[in-house]
């Protein structure tokens, strides 16, 4: 049997998604959970890595086993093995062909950024940070550059191993709720959705629309990176504290879900 599991986690405490010797990553507490629930060893294959410090909303996992447990019982028997800020939030069987990278058809990612005159205190980790008021307009119009079939390499980074740097960007949106009684701090928040992403695209993309921004260069400029294909163009990586991974996008035929309580956190 192939059950399919949603995962939501706060990616602060660890090393990104994927496995490594440490252990100290979710992907291996998530499988240690699921062995002390099943009794077995569980090896999991998710739908996309997220790095150190980067969150996940909707992280969707497959495995293949031999146990006949409701989807209930996967729910909370592995939920009972792991740490509070992972959590399985359903899980469904599927068929044989199901694959959760490979039969995603696109990946949703969100940037949640605190403009403000003071650091984060209680977002610490959970939101990035300017304290340089930002132009909305110069940002939307320099994301509207991103948007199609794009050579995305000038926010590629060096260990990418996408074997194409060609993506297609179908969403970037950016919106902004102010905060305080005169409006002095906001929130943004930057929407975007592609058939797949480079590693550490958003946060590279980031790094620019910031930078425009802020105005240290014009909307136009954007189009000038996506041109020169060079990592080199684009601004530096910016932080992973306000990214999360909002999931994959499957096929509805799946009757998988397409958001979870997570969701309702972001501003």
């Amino acid at each position: 049997m192939r059950i399919a599991l949603g995962i939501s986690y706060n990616g602060q405490a660890y090393n990104g998604w994927q496995s490594q010797p440490s252990g100290n990553t979710v992907q291996d507490r998530l499988e240690a959970a699921l062995a002390q629930f099943a009794t077995v060893p569980v090896s999991t294959l998710c739908a996309g890595r997220t790095d150190a410090g980067v969150h996940g909303l909707m992280q969707v996992v497959h495995f293949d086993t031999a146990l006949h447990r409701t989807p209930f019982s996967w729910v909370r028997g592995t939920n009972t093995f792991l740490p509070p800020d992972i959590a399985v939030q359903w899980a469904y069987p599927v068929g044989d062909s199901f694959h959760a990278r490979a039969t995603a058809t696109a990946r949703r990612y969100t940037y949640v950024l605190l403009e403000s005159p003071v650091r984060p205190s209680v977002e610490a980790g959970r939101v990035g940070w300017v304290f340089r008021p930002l132009d909305g307009d110069a940002m939307r119009a320099a994301a509207a550059e991103l948007l199609g079939e794009h050579d995305f390499s000038s926010f590629r980074a060096a260990g990418c191993q996408a074997r194409t740097p060609v993506k297609t960007l179908r969403e970037a949106t950016i919106t902004r709720r102010a905060a305080g009684p005169a409006g002095e701090t906001a929130y943004w928040r930057f929407d975007f959705e592609a058939d797949a992403f480079l590693h550490h695209m958003i946060r590279n993309i980031m790094g620019c629309l910031v930078a425009i921004g802020h105005g240290s260069q014009p909307p136009g400029w954007m189009r000038e990176v996506i041109a020169a294909r060079s990592r080199d163009a684009a601004a530096p990586t910016f932080a992973p504290d306000g990214l999360y991974f909002r999931g994959p996008v499957y096929d509805p035929g799946w009757g998988l879900p397409t958001r979870t309580a997570a969701f309702d956190w972001l501003p």
